[in-house]
Parts: C-alpha cells; sequence; structure tokens
C-alpha cells in the first residue's frame, strides 16, 4: 500500500483484520459520497479525493495532540471571578498579578458585582467562582469556603470628636451623621440592623458606592463610615483616617470563596483557589 491515511508519528494499532479496514474504508466513502482508494493490482492508491482527506485528516490529529497538551497544561482559557467592589481593588489584584506569571495564557476576567447577583452567576456558571464578604453562607446549594475572617472598621478624619474617644459604645453613636455605602451591601445591612434593633437614630448625610469616594469624604468632612479595613489600609496607615475605637458582635465579615459543586477544577483554577486560602 503506497499511502494510507494515517500520518507519520500518530501511534497507530495494526492488529485490525483487512476485512475490518476494508469496512471502514467503505464507510469512510459512503460518508463522503467519492472513492477514496483506487486498486492497483495487490495494492492501493490514494485518489485525488483521498489525499485531500489525507491533508484533513493530519490537520485533525494535529489539533487533537495540541488539544492533549493544552487540557494536560490547562494553563489557557479564561478564568471568570466576580466580586464585589472593595475585594476586586484592595484584596484581588495581587493574586491575580500572581497566577497570570503562573499561567501568562490565562484570560482573567474580574466582574465585580451585588452580591446577590455573584450568587446567581455562579449558581448559573457564568462565574467560576465568587468572593463575597458574608458573616455566614446564604445559598445552602452552593459551596461556601472561608478563606479568613476581614474585619470591618469605623473610620473617621482624625479631628472627627470620636476619634479622641478611648472607647466607643453604641448609645454614643446617637444621631450622628453616616456616610453609607448603597443600601444594598451587606455590612451596611448588618450596621443599621444593630443601629435599629437598639433604637440608636442615625442620619445618613451621604450614600456612595464607591470606597474611595467615601474616604475622600471622610477626609474632607464630619461623617463616618463602616468600611471592610483593607479598603481603608493604606489612609490609615498614613494617618489620614482614624480607626474609631468601636467594636461589635453582630457586626463582622467572613472573607467567603463560593463556587458550584459539580464545577469542574482546572489546573490554574486549582492553584488559584490555594493561592485565596
Amino acid at each position: 500500500m503506497q499511502h494510507c491515511l494515517i500520518p507519520p508519528n500518530i501511534p497507530y494499532d495494526f492488529t485490525y483484520a483487512q476485512s475490518s479496514v476494508t469496512m471502514q474504508i467503505q464507510k469512510l466513502e459512503q460518508v463522503y459520497g467519492v472513492k477514496l482508494f483506487e486498486r492497483y493490482g495487490k495494492s492501493l492508491r490514494l485518489t485525488s479525493a483521498g489525499e485531500e482527506l489525507l491533508k484533513i485528516a493530519v490537520q485533525m490529529l494535529n489539533l487533537y495532540q495540541q488539544s492533549k497538551e493544552a487540557l494536560t497544561l490547562q494553563g489557557g482559557g479564561t478564568l471568570t471571578i466576580g466580586t464585589i467592589d472593595s475585594l476586586a481593588s484592595y484584596y484581588l489584584p495581587s493574586l491575580i498579578q500572581h497566577i497570570r506569571q503562573q499561567y501568562p495564557t490565562l484570560t482573567i476576567r474580574l466582574q465585580p458585582d451585588r452580591e446577590t447577583s455573584i450568587i446567581d452567576k455562579v449558581k448559573e456558571g457564568e462565574f467560576d467562582i465568587g468572593l463575597l464578604l458574608e458573616s455566614k453562607p446564604s445559598d445552602p446549594a452552593l459551596q461556601w469556603v472561608k478563606i479568613r475572617e476581614e474585619p470591618l472598621v469605623l473610620i473617621a478624619s482624625p479631628q472627627h470628636p470620636l476619634s479622641t474617644l478611648d472607647t466607643i459604645k453604641l448609645d454614643q453613636l446617637h444621631d450622628v451623621e453616616w456616610i453609607m455605602t448603597e443600601t444594598s451591601c451587606n455590612y451596611r445591612i448588618m450596621l443599621e440592623r444593630v443601629l435599629r434593633d437598639q433604637k440608636i437614630p442615625y442620619r445618613v448625610g451621604l450614600e456612595l458606592g464607591n470606597p474611595e469616594a467615601i474616604k475622600r469624604c471622610l477626609m474632607a468632612g464630619s461623617g463616618i463610615s463602616l468600611l471592610p479595613r483593607m479598603a481603608a489600609h493604606e489612609e490609615i496607615q498614613r494617618g489620614e483616617l482614624a480607626v474609631l475605637p468601636f467594636t461589635h458582635p453582630d457586626i463582622r465579615l467572613d472573607l467567603q470563596m463560593v463556587i458550584h459543586p459539580k464545577k469542574w477544577i482546572s489546573h490554574s483554577l486549582k492553584d488559584f483557589i490555594e493561592l485565596l486560602k
């Protein structure tokens, strides 16, 4: 046989009976509607159609080898992370740079969203993982992993009258002016629940959806705000903002990773999860 549809360097099992090979050739010719081989005496040669199919078959087998290598390395593709603004801005950048160095061909999509939307999109498979600040898992159908406790801090300008106190009780927050995050923010919801339960009146002077805007308003004004410590760490270190001496057992959050229990874990996703932990 002078030509065959087996390209060089591709492993092949030659134990098939001749009748089986002949049957497979006949099936191929029926599918394509052309003659792929012609007989010359005791040998077979590829027809022009067979030559064209051989070229395509070689490309297909090369793609198969490439796909095996890609799936073995699993370094390419896309990793989609749903998270909230504060984590996207202050927690994830260094981790993302680390995983990109490890997987240079990996495309990472970081998509800030509301907590409820992140959970829904993880459940629907739109996000590979979600990263949230939650006090407890809110959807038992998903897998939740606590990464760490993330401190929430009351912050204000160093010139704010409350910053001179050694400790602050709830009743000392009576009628203070707050600069709040948006109403859907879970730590604002947590704070307001505590204030209402303890019948502490409060005024919302400004409502802003961006931690950077909140910090700038605090530094320029007289309000106070509740933010994750990571969001104000640099300003606190520089003395531009002060942490007010206040804690409450019902105002605390954990950094939580949420993932679908049936999610296929690639090597890059597995390594990213290990980085988070």
